[in-house]
């Protein structure tokens, strides 16, 4: 009975004993992504995460988080963009026959037509698209 007594008392001594240093944290992070960026790069990284109070390290993760990815244009989006750009062209052609011509009306038409089509490449080409995920 002895023996389990003193070994209970090892096992509390040595659990209480505090052996120093910085508490364990709750998340390891054991992973590291080494990439290559350019000195300007890395002073804008810097210097944002010097703005914001946090080392550049989490500045990244927090970034990387929050951050908006702009997906590239599908097969079929390309298509698309492909034929507005053809009907561009082909809307264009007209219309300077049009003013060499005198068709003041078939000009101010195609000129509306070149209008819509313009809208709609830039609202293709905008960076600000919400990607389907999120």
């Amino acid at each position: 009975m002895e023996a389990t007594a003193k070994t209970t008392h090892k096992q509390q001594l040595s659990q209480s004993k505090n052996k120093g240093g910085a508490p364990k944290k709750k998340v390891k992070r054991e992973l590291i992504i080494r990439i290559r960026m350019t000195a300007t790069e890395r002073f804008y990284i810097d210097s944002k995460a010097k703005t914001a109070g946090m080392r550049s390290s989490s500045w990244l993760r927090a970034a990387a988080k929050s951050a908006i990815v702009v997906p590239r244009l599908t097969d079929d989006e390309r298509r698309i963009l492909w034929m507005l750009a053809e009907l561009a062209n082909n809307l264009n052609q007209l219309t300077k026959l049009a003013h060499q011509l005198g068709l003041l009306t078939v000009a101010r038409d195609c000129s509306k037509i070149l209008n819509e089509i313009d809208i709609t490449l830039k609202h293709l080409n905008n960076h600000d698209r919400k990607s389907d995920n999120g």
